[in-house]
């Protein structure tokens, strides 16, 4: 398996990213498509909408986010396989928009995915 990294959108790419994957169901603010190089953009692998609101309206709830993002992770394995098959061929980025780099949900997701390895 390679390695899984998670990085803002906003640094710049590099050839150490690997396969690049934005993780967010909204696109970034000031980023155009063509200069994003991102390769692959799975909104499936973020959190709800409703998920999202929640935690920007309580974010002293974060203790509570990891576990309600995993459930609905868990209702849709085709994101998380989709970036297990990456992993095989490739090292993959995770790119996400959040300002805050200590509590965001592409840390939770590769929190998540990294789990899965350790089991198989």
């Amino acid at each position: 398996m390679h390695t899984l990294k998670i990085k803002r959108i906003y640094n710049e790419p590099s050839k150490e990213d690997g396969i690049r994957v934005l993780v967010d169901r909204l696109w970034p603010r000031g980023i155009k498509k063509e200069e994003a190089g991102i390769d692959l953009w799975l909104k499936e692998a973020a959190p709800s909408t409703e998920l999202r609101k929640w935690i920007h309206q309580q974010p002293e709830k974060w203790s509570q986010f990891p576990t309600r993002f995993h459930a609905e992770l868990r209702r849709n394995p085709e994101s998380v396989q989709t970036l297990l098959d990456a992993l095989k061929k490739h090292p993959v980025t995770l790119l996400y928009a959040a300002k805050n780099e200590k509590q965001n949900h592409a840390l939770v997701l590769k929190e998540y995915v990294e789990e899965l390895l350790e089991k198989r």
